[in-house]
């Protein structure tokens, strides 16, 4: 396996805290970034495949590129750049920002603070999740700690470039994790993603050009800069380079975050977790997060590299591996999730707004027994008018465990509709009376 890259000193007593980063090198990245142009730097990031860790997997220093040099308003000011940190970890299934947030923020700063360098950005924001609370006490004290040492402030580090972060909490929303609604909440404005374009990097925050990036995304770019584009592409992919911090959990013998190759295979990554569960066999994975489409036991031997799965048929996503064993009820787990996805839907477009609806009522219906043949060809159906017709890929996400749950576990569902109940569930198992309500309603 790949050295660690970001998290080699995870549990380390004090990881948080800038005497430690600088014990261990931190800041002298930043110090070699500043010697170089900004075309430069952002060279080396295209150089190192490094793509986006959010979700999207767009690559990052192509990214960067798309700021504009020297924006002017109408009147030939010159406008101000922003960077814009994701730290809105909402996705089900993935818990690795947090982790940085917590143990590593000062990684997470100076790569910011490179990125700002890049891109001639004045103001960072680290858009932080509501529930996050111990990581944004431990973020805000970090950053005060680099504006103390000069990191941060008027004069980064003596040089005639100022840049600062700030730190905004969000509110607990899901949608905030899509970076329009992200802006649009930082700006005091209701969470709901905007038309594009224009795209941010000619008016995001407040406005202004600004560039959003994911947390882990930034976290690498030290090592990058550091130890040379190079290495960093050696251990990924042509296309993907690195390592990626994957998020395993559900029937897992060792759940955790782990450090690894970003093309290490699926079966390989279920393995180096300890294998399912007590020995049981495996019956599904999600590999990127709640919104990403399953795949069976059967489509493992897969590399977690973007194209890969994308390929083959899924996404890399978030990161979030959720492994689900023989025991687990598919039409169950997907009615959880879609469940989730009707709640979070900000409502903004009637596609999503009502699709995720029907679909949480058609699955929990069918999960408890009085759904019907025509329910499993009507899915298909309402998918196919919600996924790319909206402003957002919101509906795409809940048509992904909807989509893939019934067409690759059918019989299971049809188990349900023939059976008049879940085939896995105690025979004198009775829904309460809200869920019985809600399996007889009809669309």
């Amino acid at each position: 396996m790949a050295e660690k890259l970001l998290t080699r000193y995870n549990d380390t007593p004090g990881s948080h805290t800038l005497n430690f980063y600088r014990s261990v090198n931190g800041y002298q990245a930043l110090e070699k970034a500043l010697g170089m142009t900004a075309d430069a730097v952002i060279d080396e990031v295209k150089k190192s495949n490094l793509r986006g860790r959010g979700g999207a997997g767009f690559p990052t220093g192509m990214k960067w590129s798309f700021m504009p040099k020297a924006p002017v308003d109408a009147n030939g000011v010159a406008k101000p750049k922003y960077l814009v940190c994701n730290a809105d970890e909402g996705e089900p299934g993935t818990f690795k920002d947090r982790l940085l947030l917590t143990q590593h923020p000062h990684m997470l700063i100076e790569g910011m603070i490179i990125a700002g360098h890049a891109i001639g950005a004045s103001r960072g924001y680290i858009y932080v999740r509501g529930e996050f609370v111990r990581e944004t006490q431990r973020l805000e004290a970090a950053v005060a700690e680099a504006r103390a040492a000069g990191y941060l402030g008027s004069q980064v580090m003596g040089r005639p470039w100022s840049f600062d972060i700030c730190v905004y909490r969000g509110a607990g929303a899901y949608i905030c994790g899509e970076e329009t609604a992200l802006l649009n909440s930082l700006e005091g404005k209701r969470g709901e993603p905007r038309l594009k374009p224009p795209f941010p990097a000619q008016v995001g925050a407040f406005g202004m050009p600004t560039c959003v990036n994911n947390v882990e995304t930034f976290c690498a770019v030290p090592t990058i800069i550091t130890d040379g584009a190079a290495k960093f592409a050696a251990i990924g992919t042509e296309r993907s380079g690195g390592t990626r911090l994957f998020c395993v959990s559900g029937h897992i013998e060792k759940p955790g975050v782990y450090e690894l190759p970003i093309n290490i295979t699926l079966r390989d990554l279920i393995a180096h977790c300890g294998g399912v569960r007590g020995g049981r066999k495996l019956k599904a994975v999600i590999p990127g997060g709640a919104s990403a489409p399953m795949l069976s036991a059967e489509e493992i031997d897969v590399a977690m590299d973007f194209d890969s799965l994308a390929k083959a048929g899924t996404m890399a996503g978030s990161g979030g591996v959720i492994v689900i064993d023989e025991t687990a009820c598919i039409v169950e787990v997907a009615a959880r999730l879609l469940k989730f996805y009707e709640h979070e839907s900000c409502g903004q477009c009637s596609q999503c707004r009502e699709g995720s609806h029907w679909l949480a009522r058609m699955f929990q219906r069918i999960e408890e027994g009085g759904g019907t043949d025509a329910d499993l060809d009507m899915i298909a159906g309402i998918c196919s008018n919600m996924a790319g017709q909206t402003i957002c890929a919101f509906a795409d996400a809940v048509t992904g465990p909807a989509l893939s749950s019934v067409r690759k576990f059918r019989a299971e569902f049809e188990a349900h509709v023939r059976q008049g109940c879940c085939p896995l569930k105690p025979a004198d198992y009775v829904p309460s009376a809200h869920i019985k309500h809600h399996a007889s309603a009809r669309l």
